[in-house]
């Protein structure tokens, strides 16, 4: 069989390798892979103009002809989870695709805690030889740069067992691992991630501009980002003087030659992987998002708030498949613990986090029970991932299960007690440990002490001495608080705070960098 790729792009240089006139496909559309059940499978790539191309799967034919573009594309019938099967993708030649299965495919995106590896995670040595699943699997997105929208895309789809496994991204693998437990269908997790990015990497440039607030911190970060990379660029030229001085040197005295200096790599602008690493995926079907990001964006927690939404807005746009599910991850516990009430960033930027459930058919796993306080990667993958499954469940399959720990519904006063009522309860609030902590009150002077709180029924009563008039109440309210408040099904609830008061932003955006994680 002769099988005809677009890996790199459309370009004369590929074009050239490709015979005249072969019809060609993205590297997402490939051996091994899993489409979407139940919903209209697009197949797409690319032909000479005018050119007949029929894609075969399941005895079903579909026939269309490619534009003066070159692109082509058709959308199958519906199909039910199963396989394994073979696509045939007929123009002027013939691409076989075999293994291909039918099942849930989900998109997982994010920065480094979502791409870390199996190998690198909590009880690796066990669950790399149990991990026999040849019915879940891997495609990997390869990293790419770029300041325009691209149809270019490299990447391979891989069939999970011991020896594929270590290298894939562990939330991906045990949520994935959940859902195929659960619904016992085929699972296909595409992974699109890069360590150390801002949520406005991720994001459509002409969204980010749309906003005039966005906008403003836009050219603020990318001037720091400017002033960043011709540094690097002028620390290059240094290096590579001495580097020249150093291999005449070596030459000179029969010495192996130095290593040459890296060069500097591309700057990354807002927008530049949604460009180069969602905008290509669409229209492949899918289920949903999982997204497992925000540490480099904890110096700006209200822009997040603006930017996330606006984000989920535009892949949703992007795919045209309506509203589908989109699961995130809030910022786990991280750093030295105070001893006293403090305002955190990161606190801000979980709360940035939970206004987004505003977001229709959105949900949150909350993991601020699971961090390290001297590693920004929790290395305990599997609850993230059994928490997201939790939520894709609920949201993405309707399943009546209790997804989420408690959140906060409302705070009423009553004397000198702050009483707050919350949703997600499930079977009832609990503790975990010795009593509950993690709550901090405040009255009119906005100082805030730490507070005795017990489980009332669904309520949790908070107070203290030293507040006889409380006006707010802060749980969680920190960058690695102590926090004790579960529902009985055993998820934490998410930090909190019932007060809108500002707190100290820094004055300027954080530039994020690949040696940040």
């Amino acid at each position: 069989m002769r099988k005809v790729r677009v890996a790199a792009g459309l370009v004369i240089a590929v074009l050239a390798v490709a015979a005249a006139g072969d019809v060609e496909l993205p590297d997402v559309i490939g051996d091994n892979m899993v489409l979407q059940r139940n919903a209209e499978v697009p197949v797409w790539g690319w032909a000479d103009p005018g050119e007949q191309v029929t894609v075969t799967i399941a005895g079903v034919s579909q026939t269309t002809q490619a534009g003066p573009d070159r692109t082509w594309r058709v959308r199958l019938p519906a199909m039910q989870a199963g396989g394994p099967h073979v696509m045939t993708i007929t123009g002027r030649n013939t691409i076989t695709l075999d293994n291909v299965m039918v099942g849930e495919v989900w998109l997982c995106s994010g920065q480094a805690n979502m791409l870390w590896e199996v190998r690198w995670s909590a009880k690796a040595s066990q669950e790399i030889p149990a991990a026999h699943y040849p019915n879940i699997r891997l495609f990997t997105v390869t990293k790419k740069t770029i300041h325009e929208p691209t149809a270019a895309l490299r990447g391979w789809w891989l069939s999970c067992n011991p020896k594929t496994v270590g290298g894939f991204s562990a939330v991906a693998y045990y949520f994935g691992r959940e859902l195929h437990h659960e619904l016992n269908v085929p699972i296909g997790l595409i992974l699109s991630s890069v360590s150390g990015t801002a949520v406005e990497l991720w994001t459509p440039r002409e969204v980010l501009l749309a906003d005039p607030q966005v906008r403003a911190v836009l050219a603020e970060y990318e001037k720091a980002l400017e002033a960043l990379q011709a540094q690097a660029a002028k620390n290059y030229q240094e290096a590579l003087a001495r580097w020249q001085v150093a291999v005449r040197e070596a030459r000179a005295e029969g010495r192996p030659e130095p290593r040459k200096p890296n060069t500097p790599k591309p700057a990354r602008k807002g927008g530049c992987y949604y460009n180069g690493m969602i905008y290509p995926l669409a229209p492949y079907g899918i289920a949903g998002v999982i997204w497992y990001q925000g540490e480099s964006n904890v110096q700006r927690p209200d822009m997040y708030a603006r930017v996330l939404p606006a984000m989920i807005a535009s892949w949703r746009k992007l795919w045209g498949q309506g509203d589908y599910p989109f699961l995130f991850v809030q910022l786990s516990n991280y750093m030295e613990r105070r001893d006293t009430p403090t305002d955190s960033n990161w606190a801000r930027l979980r709360e940035a986090q939970l206004k987004s459930l505003s977001v229709p058919k959105t949900a949150m796993a909350v993991t601020i029970d699971i961090g390290e306080a001297d590693d920004i990667h929790p290395r305990n993958k599997q609850d993230v991932g059994r928490r997201l499954a939790l939520a894709a469940l609920k949201v993405a399959y309707g399943r009546d299960v209790v997804c989420s720990g408690p959140i906060l519904d409302s705070m009423t006063v009553s004397g000198d007690k702050a009483v707050l009522s919350f949703r997600n309860v499930g079977s009832g609030l609990a503790v975990k440990g010795e009593k509950l902590s993690g709550f901090a009150i405040a009255g009119a002077n906005r100082q805030f002490t730490w507070a005795q709180a017990t489980i009332r029924g669904d309520k949790v009563i908070v107070s203290s001495p030293d507040v006889p008039q409380p006006v707010a109440v802060r749980y969680g309210w920190a960058d690695n608080p102590d926090c004790t408040l579960y529902n009985r099904e055993g998820l934490p609830a998410s930090p909190f705070r019932t007060d809108d008061w500002p707190g100290e932003q820094p004055t300027s955006p954080m530039v994020a960098t690949e040696e940040e994680e």
